[in-house]
């Protein structure tokens, strides 16, 4: 891209769009509030420090908590340090009023959301391919200038991402149900666990830690999260409210509430059918092979080669470790019709295979 990117926030977003950029050889210059947070996301590799005699960048994108964003993007703007901004903010509304409020026009900014992350933040944490495959939502409007979202569309591309332009309204609403409630959700289900007995946590397995994976994300930036999609936020929990009522309504019936529940249940599996599978195609359902393993180095390079000898392609990978137990629960996902092969070749290789 001519002129380069400029990079506003080196945490966890900003330097892995650094680094994706970099692999794609883009000039991208950083900056950042925090010395020593610029120090680390050039150490690592996500670009150079932003000089005061560097000319307008094509692109600045902003990767800055949400209400912070609309006045990084006007200052950006106005100071001359780039031609075109877009926001990664994980909601789109208040950045896009305050750069309206700011400026009295929107149309050399547009707003933007990587539907990519991770529980742990930083430059530390950032990864070249995290945006990878991921959805990265562009939300222009009539106001928007179209080389703005060219821009935009172009440097999404280039880190691996795939672009879906949405207004504003769609977007915010979108993520208040496939993002920021489930992590609200996961935060509520998590706390239960702060003054539960230790008996009863030594019993946790896999599908409380699924659940609560996401409870680990930075409190602090999930609070402006949450402020700031409150209205959106409210509709969805008032609706989850709903649910939980009808359920415990149906648990206080036991003896009628075999159908209630199992409509519930039936409900879930269908929802979860929806959600986009692989590289975001179409879901497919695939076949579990357990593999049980020691807990001692090289064992998952091991398998994994085996696996791998056995021509079998793994879709996804679960470890589950048993307490007080020196094995593990390795599970492999295949595609339907590749899991008996797997199995006999795993089990002549000396896994034990369940």
């Amino acid at each position: 891209m001519t002129g380069g990117v400029l990079v506003v926030g080196a945490g966890l977003l900003g330097t892995s769009a650094g680094l994706a950029l970099r692999r794609a050889g883009v000039d991208v210059r950083l900056r950042d509030s925090k010395a020593e947070v610029l120090r680390e996301a050039i150490g690592r590799g996500a670009g150079r420090a932003e000089e005061p005699g560097d000319p307008p960048a094509a692109l600045a994108v902003v990767a800055v908590p949400p209400e912070t964003a609309g006045d990084v993007v006007a200052d950006v703007l106005t100071s001359g340090a780039a031609e075109y901004a877009t926001d990664v903010a994980s909601i789109k509304a208040l950045p896009a009023a305050r750069v309206r409020e700011r400026m009295g026009s929107t149309g050399r900014y547009v707003g933007s959301h990587p539907m990519a992350g991770r529980e742990i933040s930083g430059p530390g944490a950032a990864l070249a391919d995290l945006f990878e495959g991921r959805p990265w939502v562009i939300c222009p409007d009539e106001h928007t200038d179209q080389q703005a979202v060219t821009r935009a569309l172009a440097v999404a591309r280039m880190v691996g991402a795939a672009p879906v332009t949405m207004s504003i309204t769609d977007h915010d609403d979108a993520v208040a149900l496939v993002s920021h409630t489930p992590h609200l959700v996961a935060v509520l289900m998590a706390a239960r666990l702060v003054d539960a007995p230790a008996h009863e946590i030594r019993l946790a397995g896999p599908g409380i830690a699924d659940v609560t994976r996401v409870a680990a994300g930075d409190p602090a930036l999930w609070t402006e999260i949450l402020s700031a999609n409150a209205p959106a936020i409210r509709d969805v929990l008032r609706n989850l409210r709903a649910d939980l009522d009808r359920t415990l309504a149906a648990l206080d019936a036991p003896d009628t509430a075999q159908a209630q529940l199992y409509q519930l249940m039936r409900s879930g599996v269908d929802g979860r059918a929806r959600l986009p599978g692989k590289h975001g195609a179409a879901r497919t359902d695939f076949v579990t092979v357990s593999v049980i393993v020691d807990d001692r180095p090289g064992q998952l390079a091991r398998l994994f080669a085996d696996i791998g000898a056995a021509g079998a392609n793994v879709e996804d990978v679960r470890i589950d470790h048993s307490p007080g137990q020196p094995v593990g629960m390795v599970e492999i996902d295949v595609r339907p019709g590749t899991d008996q092969t797997l199995r006999a070749a795993l089990t002549e290789s000396g896994w034990r295979v369940p």
